[in-house]
């Protein structure tokens, strides 16, 4: 057996388990890379996870089970019908529900013994190291490149090891970035993708046993940390690919010139991690290439009254299949191949999802020349939330 030293010190006398916990943690007890001192260790744990989703969901309730005695959940989000598919910490009855509350009574019910601090708030700048400060070992669930970066920011400031995951349609990721044995996140990617690059899952999918797999992976880097066992994935990306069935490995190095962990640092604080991954000037230069947009009512209203306007749907057509409202399909990937079947002198509202790929779209008909197109706002998710219920929300 591997060891190395684990992040929580031997409790020795400080910590006692009853005669229950002996009970319930009897699989742990006769391992010998765990026993009695070990399982103690996993009590004295605490351990934040950020964001109780599809990593989240697998994360708390393994780290529950296993006896982790202190779990922190940093979540500021509802249940929605759609994170049924892949947050299995939620039911149906916790739809509409505060995720932490939600989570927070599924990881009581699995062990009462576990401590559950809920942190009912978004993680920011101004508050991650006071919630961190508190932690052993913090787990990034997270979806979204601000918050990776605020994660990895406050781990490496407070010499707090980050265990790392991410999720995309059949693909997943799992590393342990410490900065105080190897890289951090930023040593493996120094800046975030332009907005919009990355879809993610809301627009690209996600298999929803995939975060199980990435999740649990998550939870055993955890679990080694504590204890001082094994091998753990410092300095070291696991790749997983579910349709293929297969891992592999890449090596990771530190980065001498990495701005925060690096050998002369220039993040020395917390940062605008909106502004650094490029959403606020994202949204500037959205106005400032002049897309407009159309409201679905007014879009309504304009059909309605028979004006001479082309609808384009530019999603993929598995999504069309799922909801449409009968306008012609176009893909965004097939329009610049496309573009001579379009009329140059008429009238387009151009909607996809939600809106993002529309604008796309939108800028991409502008810089061909088009002048009169309007991305339609919210897409077809607003359609059916505000103009007609029995088109299917996906």
């Amino acid at each position: 057996m591997q060891t190395r030293q684990p992040l929580v010190a031997s409790p020795n006398g400080a910590i006692e388990l009853s005669n229950e916990e002996i009970a319930r943690y009897s699989r742990h007890l006769i391992m010998p890379e765990v026993a009695l001192d070990g399982q103690k260790k996993l009590k004295a744990a605490k351990v934040l996870t950020v964001g109780t989703g599809g990593l989240g969901s697998p994360l708390a309730l393994y780290l529950a089970a296993a006896g982790v005695g202190t779990i922190g959940i940093v979540d500021f989000d509802v249940v929605d019908e759609s994170n049924l598919q892949r947050q299995i910490i939620h039911g149906t009855s916790d739809v509409g529900r505060p995720k932490v509350e939600s989570a927070y009574e599924k990881i009581k019910d699995i062990n009462p013994n576990v401590e559950v601090r809920v942190h009912e708030e978004a993680l920011t700048s101004e508050n991650a190291l006071e919630i961190l400060d508190d932690y052993d070992v913090i787990v990034d669930g997270t979806d979204n490149f601000p918050t990776r970066y605020l994660v990895n920011d406050a781990c490496v400031l407070l010499n707090k090891p980050n265990v790392y995951g991410s999720i995309f349609r059949f693909e997943g990721q799992a590393s342990v970035f410490y900065a105080e044995e190897g890289p951090c996140y930023r040593c493996l990617y120094p800046e975030p993708p332009p907005p919009g690059l990355v879809p993610s899952c809301a627009e690209g999918g996600v298999l929803g046993i995939l975060p199980g797999a990435i999740g649990t992976i998550q939870a055993t880097e955890t679990a080694k940390l504590i204890l001082g066992i094994g091998e753990p994935l410092i300095g070291r990306l696991l790749l997983y690919d579910a349709l293929g069935m297969s891992f592999r490995e890449m090596k990771l190095r530190k980065d001498p010139n990495c701005p925060i962990c690096g050998e002369n640092p220039t993040v020395t604080e917390l940062i605008d991690y909106q502004e650094f991954c490029g959403i606020p000037q994202a949204n500037a230069a959205e106005e400032e290439n002049g897309v407009p947009e159309i409201t679905v009512e007014e879009l309504k209203q304009k059909m309605d009254r028979g004006e001479d306007i082309n609808v384009l749907d530019v999603r993929e057509p598995h999504e069309y299949e799922v909801a449409n409202i009968g306008v012609r399909l176009l893909p965004l990937g097939e329009l610049p191949q496309r573009l001579a079947e379009l009329d140059r002198d008429e009238n387009f509202a151009i909607h996809c999802k939600t809106g993002a790929r529309s604008a796309r779209a939108v800028r991409l008909l502008q810089d061909a020349g088009f002048e009169k197109v309007y991305n339609v706002k919210g897409g077809i998710t607003a359609w059916s939330e505000e103009i007609d219920p029995s088109v299917p929300k996906y």
